[in-house]
């Protein structure tokens, strides 16, 4: 089973190390970015499983960088910081983050609000943003359950939906063909997880320009599938 991945976004070097060491400590692979132009090229590259965000950080704002990532990725998100105002923790919820917490802090704490956060994020199958637009070509609207390819209503079957809303989840990870199975069918579903290729072949068809060499649900030979954006 892969590590847990989680990234620091902390500019006091001494509180980074800490949070390095504590998570460690619980057998996660460990990422530090010290402003966030860098967290934001880490947050693309990498499939992370939580990302502990400071507010006060140079270059790009904590709450630019949770802003931006919710324009794209169902990462849960913690908050790490000083501004302990209601307003503050309210603005930062509503901005997308899963959890707010305020310095001082104990590690106890930290950790159990990245338990509760994390348990609560793998029964959640829906991103934040209730409208996700990919390249200015693909458009999805959670709301209506309405998917659009250049601004044309593409007509997508129940699975086929929940199908794209699933990888959508989570850009870059992989999901098996089981995870997709359990995740798209009734848990009275009886058929195999083979299955899950006559759906990924027919969503192709109806949301890419070229389903051979697709642009968005790429295919991880030997593993399963992941929504990615490929030019």
């Amino acid at each position: 089973m892969d590590k847990k991945t989680v990234l620091i976004v902390e500019d006091e070097l001494k509180l980074a190390e800490i949070l390095k060491v504590n998570f460690e400590r619980q057998d996660y692979h460990v990422l530090i970015a010290d402003n966030g132009e860098k967290a934001l090229e880490i947050i693309k590259k990498v499939d992370l499983t939580l990302l502990i965000l400071d507010l006060m950080i140079p270059k790009i704002s904590g709450e630019q960088v949770c802003q931006e990532v919710r324009k794209f990725s169902r990462l849960p998100i913690i908050m790490l910081t000083a501004r302990s105002l209601e307003e503050n923790i309210v603005d930062g919820l509503k901005m997308g983050a899963d959890d707010y917490i305020t310095k001082p802090f104990s590690l106890k704490e930290l950790n159990a609000r990245v338990d509760t956060v994390l348990r609560r994020s793998e029964h959640s199958i829906y991103p934040l943003y209730q409208t996700l637009k990919f390249d200015g070509e693909l458009e999805v609207d959670l709301n209506q359950k309405v998917v659009k390819k250049n601004n044309v209503i593409i007509h997508l079957t129940p699975n086929e939906f929940k199908l794209l809303i699933v990888l959508l989840q989570y850009p870059n990870k992989v999901f098996t063909r089981n995870e997709l199975v359990e995740s798209v069918f009734d848990s009275d579903f009886d058929g195999y997880d083979r299955t899950i290729d006559t759906h990924v072949k027919n969503l192709r068809n109806k949301i890419e320009d070229n389903p051979k060499k697709p642009m968005y649900i790429q295919t991880v030979f030997g593993v399963g599938y992941k929504f990615g954006i490929s030019k």
